[in-house]
């Protein structure tokens, strides 16, 4: 007989692999995926904040992110993910949440230090930062001192200070220990790199995320800029169409999403127009398992 997470997580999948197996989403309806540990429903497109929301005090870039958290929201965003590794980015989000008001947001960071102690007064900072009396989803970053920090995730969670919990890498050289941690402990989500040109999760860390119940955040979507400079040169071809594609972004995050175990996607941008670019990835039809083959060979050459 299945427990109440079974049944959450069966609910869940069956749900999404209706939407996957359909012919294509109405121009103006977002795809959202499943949290599996609670059935909860996520826009398929978020926002990281690495590198883009380090703005400090610059009134001009900060503007220019207050345009892109509005435009965001507007488009039905609502997970917005940082950390205190990415310098002022943390502040920044609080600061321009404050000024917006949303109605609702999800809002998820990391802890990245060391001891059990640090981790708390961390956590307790950043949650003043960002503006908010409870996380949406406390990550541990990187896997830094993971054995110390889950602990004190569990016991926040049980205490209603964060709703779900979590640990990311960006890199493959932690893959192997993440995966016996996915194995053993019960998290409700991972955040790992995966794109066209960085594939590894496939192996082991997605079909572990989709069998284990657990949420995924993709980081390094386009790897920065990298699969942009392949394509540099390259005219979006006739296929896109197939798949309501109208830039070669849109093509790389459809790419992504296509794949079952996949939650949520969190591209960073400081740019309007690219952010509007990545929100309309996010309807519309998306690769079968042959086309996405397709787009990896004409993409990587």
């Amino acid at each position: 007989m299945m427990n109440r997470r079974q049944a959450l997580q069966a609910a869940a999948y069956a749900a999404l692999t209706t939407l996957l197996h359909r012919p294509g989403l109405a121009a103006a309806q977002h795809l959202t995926r499943p949290i599996p540990s609670s059935g909860e429903l996520l826009p398929v497109i978020g926002l990281g904040t690495s590198r883009t929301f380090d703005a400090g005090d610059d009134v001009v870039r900060r503007a220019a992110l207050e345009a892109v958290l509005s435009d965001f929201f507007a488009g039905g965003g609502t997970v917005i993910d940082s950390s205190p590794m990415y310098g002022t980015a943390e502040k920044v989000v609080g600061d321009l949440v404050r000024n917006l008001k949303p109605r609702r947001w999800f809002s998820a960071t990391k802890v990245w230090i060391d001891g059990r102690e640090a981790g708390i007064a961390q956590m307790t900072e950043s949650a003043r930062l960002m503006a908010v009396e409870r996380f949406d989803l406390m990550q541990i970053h990187n896997l830094r001192d993971w054995r110390v920090h889950l602990p004190t995730l569990r016991d926040w969670k049980e205490a209603g200070r964060i709703r779900y919990l979590g640990i990311t890498t960006s890199t493959s050289r932690q893959y192997a220990e993440l995966a016996d941690i996915m194995r053993t402990e019960q998290l409700d989500f991972v955040q790992i790199n995966y794109s066209i040109g960085e594939r590894d999760a496939e192996e082991t860390l997605l079909p572990l995320a989709r069998d284990r119940g657990i949420a995924t955040l993709i980081n390094r979507p386009f790897m920065r800029a990298d699969l942009f400079q392949r394509v540099r040169d390259k005219p979006l071809p006739a296929w896109a169409a197939d798949i309501e594609a109208t830039s070669w972004g849109q093509v790389f995050l459809k790419w992504i999403m296509a794949h079952e175990a996949v939650t949520c996607l969190i591209p960073a941008t400081a740019n309007p127009r690219n952010l509007a670019d990545n929100l309309a990835a996010s309807s519309g039809a998306l690769p079968d398992a042959a086309l996405r083959e397709r787009i990896a060979r004409e993409v990587l050459g």
